[in-house]
Protein backbone atom coordinates (compact mmCIF):
# COMPACT_ATOMS: atom_id res chain seq x y z
CA UNK A 1 0.00 0.00 0.00
CA UNK A 2 1.03 3.99 -0.90
CA UNK A 3 -0.26 6.60 1.03
CA UNK A 4 2.01 9.13 -0.12
CA UNK A 5 -1.05 11.77 -1.08
CA UNK A 6 -1.54 11.44 2.78
CA UNK A 7 2.27 12.96 4.06
CA UNK A 8 4.28 15.80 2.83
CA UNK A 9 8.31 15.75 2.73
CA UNK A 10 10.12 18.84 3.73
CA UNK A 11 13.89 19.73 4.54
CA UNK A 12 15.46 20.96 7.77
CA UNK A 13 18.81 21.93 8.39
CA UNK A 14 20.29 20.89 11.50
CA UNK A 15 18.13 22.04 14.53
CA UNK A 16 16.50 21.18 17.54
CA UNK A 17 13.66 20.56 15.73
CA UNK A 18 15.34 18.11 13.65
CA UNK A 19 16.64 16.55 17.08
CA UNK A 20 13.06 16.47 18.67
CA UNK A 21 11.88 14.19 15.80
CA UNK A 22 14.80 11.82 15.31
CA UNK A 23 14.54 11.45 19.43
CA UNK A 24 10.70 10.59 18.72
CA UNK A 25 11.20 8.27 15.84
CA UNK A 26 13.70 5.92 16.89
CA UNK A 27 12.29 5.77 20.40
CA UNK A 28 9.51 3.96 18.80
CA UNK A 29 11.79 1.59 17.17
CA UNK A 30 13.55 -0.12 20.04
CA UNK A 31 14.10 -3.11 17.87
CA UNK A 32 16.30 -1.35 15.53
CA UNK A 33 17.44 1.75 17.57
CA UNK A 34 17.97 -0.62 20.96
CA UNK A 35 21.43 0.93 22.02
CA UNK A 36 20.98 4.39 23.73
CA UNK A 37 24.17 5.57 23.76
CA UNK A 38 24.37 5.52 19.58
CA UNK A 39 20.47 6.62 20.12
CA UNK A 40 22.16 9.89 22.04
CA UNK A 41 24.58 10.19 18.85
CA UNK A 42 21.82 10.43 16.70
CA UNK A 43 19.88 12.63 18.48
CA UNK A 44 22.79 14.64 18.93
CA UNK A 45 23.95 14.52 14.78
CA UNK A 46 20.35 15.98 14.28
CA UNK A 47 21.68 19.21 15.36
CA UNK A 48 24.20 19.77 12.61
CA UNK A 49 23.65 17.48 9.60
CA UNK A 50 20.41 18.01 6.93
CA UNK A 51 17.49 16.20 7.22
CA UNK A 52 14.23 15.13 5.19
CA UNK A 53 10.89 14.71 7.47
CA UNK A 54 8.16 13.48 6.28
CA UNK A 55 4.60 14.55 8.30
CA UNK A 56 1.40 14.42 7.96
CA UNK A 57 -1.44 17.15 8.98
CA UNK A 58 -0.87 16.00 12.42
CA UNK A 59 2.44 14.17 13.25
CA UNK A 60 6.32 12.99 11.61
CA UNK A 61 6.22 9.76 10.31
CA UNK A 62 9.50 9.82 8.93
CA UNK A 63 13.29 11.20 9.05
CA UNK A 64 16.07 10.91 7.26
CA UNK A 65 19.52 12.49 8.07
CA UNK A 66 22.51 12.83 5.52
CA UNK A 67 25.74 14.51 4.72
CA UNK A 68 27.58 15.13 2.08
CA UNK A 69 31.34 13.98 2.54
CA UNK A 70 32.47 15.20 -0.77
CA UNK A 71 30.80 16.96 -4.23
CA UNK A 72 30.24 13.41 -5.88
CA UNK A 73 29.19 11.59 -2.41
CA UNK A 74 26.89 11.43 -0.06
CA UNK A 75 25.77 8.85 3.03
CA UNK A 76 22.38 8.66 4.37
CA UNK A 77 22.98 8.86 8.16
CA UNK A 78 19.51 7.61 9.55
CA UNK A 79 16.36 6.92 8.69
CA UNK A 80 13.25 6.10 10.80
CA UNK A 81 9.80 5.32 10.09
CA UNK A 82 6.93 5.27 12.53
CA UNK A 83 6.00 1.40 12.47
CA UNK A 84 2.29 2.05 11.63
CA UNK A 85 3.60 3.70 8.30
CA UNK A 86 6.28 1.14 7.78
CA UNK A 87 5.48 -0.74 4.00
CA UNK A 88 3.64 2.38 3.04
CA UNK A 89 5.31 4.52 0.84
CA UNK A 90 7.39 6.65 3.21
CA UNK A 91 10.97 5.35 3.00
CA UNK A 92 10.67 5.35 -0.66
CA UNK A 93 9.66 9.12 -1.10
CA UNK A 94 12.21 9.81 1.29
CA UNK A 95 14.80 8.21 -0.87
CA UNK A 96 13.71 9.67 -3.96
CA UNK A 97 13.81 13.41 -2.56
CA UNK A 98 17.24 12.82 -1.22
CA UNK A 99 18.45 11.45 -5.05
CA UNK A 100 16.49 14.10 -6.83
CA UNK A 101 18.20 16.67 -4.21
CA UNK A 102 21.30 15.71 -4.83
CA UNK A 103 21.41 14.76 -8.22
CA UNK A 104 20.74 18.08 -9.13
CA UNK A 105 23.53 19.08 -6.57
CA UNK A 106 25.94 17.28 -8.84
CA UNK A 107 25.97 14.31 -6.55
CA UNK A 108 27.12 10.99 -7.88
CA UNK A 109 26.83 8.09 -5.38
CA UNK A 110 24.51 8.05 -2.12
CA UNK A 111 25.30 5.53 0.10
CA UNK A 112 24.24 3.94 3.38
CA UNK A 113 25.84 1.63 5.98
CA UNK A 114 23.69 -1.12 7.80
CA UNK A 115 23.67 -4.87 9.99
CA UNK A 116 25.72 -7.05 7.60
CA UNK A 117 24.04 -9.92 6.49
CA UNK A 118 25.62 -12.15 8.62
CA UNK A 119 24.38 -10.69 12.14
CA UNK A 120 20.87 -12.98 11.91
CA UNK A 121 18.60 -9.97 12.72
CA UNK A 122 15.27 -10.25 11.14
CA UNK A 123 14.17 -6.76 10.75
CA UNK A 124 17.81 -5.53 9.35
CA UNK A 125 17.11 -8.54 6.38
CA UNK A 126 14.15 -6.10 5.73
CA UNK A 127 16.07 -2.97 5.63
CA UNK A 128 18.56 -4.45 3.60
CA UNK A 129 15.50 -5.78 1.15
CA UNK A 130 14.05 -2.04 1.40
CA UNK A 131 17.53 -0.76 0.26
CA UNK A 132 18.23 -3.41 -2.58
CA UNK A 133 14.69 -2.22 -3.56
CA UNK A 134 15.38 1.62 -3.92
CA UNK A 135 18.23 0.33 -6.13
CA UNK A 136 21.63 0.06 -3.39
CA UNK A 137 23.42 -2.71 -3.92
CA UNK A 138 26.21 -4.20 -1.70
CA UNK A 139 29.91 -2.56 -1.79
CA UNK A 140 31.40 -4.64 1.02
CA UNK A 141 30.73 -6.19 4.62
CA UNK A 142 32.92 -5.51 7.07
CA UNK A 143 33.90 -5.78 11.27
CA UNK A 144 35.97 -2.92 11.17
CA UNK A 145 33.54 0.14 11.45
CA UNK A 146 31.44 -1.17 14.13
CA UNK A 147 33.47 -3.34 16.07
CA UNK A 148 31.87 -6.94 16.81
CA UNK A 149 28.86 -5.55 14.88
CA UNK A 150 29.10 -6.38 10.78
CA UNK A 151 28.66 -3.26 8.96
CA UNK A 152 26.79 -3.94 5.40
CA UNK A 153 28.13 -0.64 3.04
CA UNK A 154 25.62 -0.23 0.18
CA UNK A 155 25.79 1.87 -2.69
CA UNK A 156 23.55 3.53 -5.14
CA UNK A 157 24.80 5.09 -8.06
CA UNK A 158 23.26 8.71 -8.88
CA UNK A 159 22.83 9.86 -12.32
CA UNK A 160 24.17 12.87 -13.79
CA UNK A 161 21.69 16.16 -14.33
CA UNK A 162 20.72 16.65 -17.29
Amino acid sequence: MNDVAAFQISKITGSAELAGITAGLIGALPSWFGIPQVNAEYVESANRLSGLVARTDTESIGVLLYQRHFAEAAEIHLMAVAPSWHRRGVGRALVDELVSELTLDGCRLLQVKTLGATHPDRGYARTRAFYRSVEFFPLEETNDLWPGTPCLIMVKPLARPT
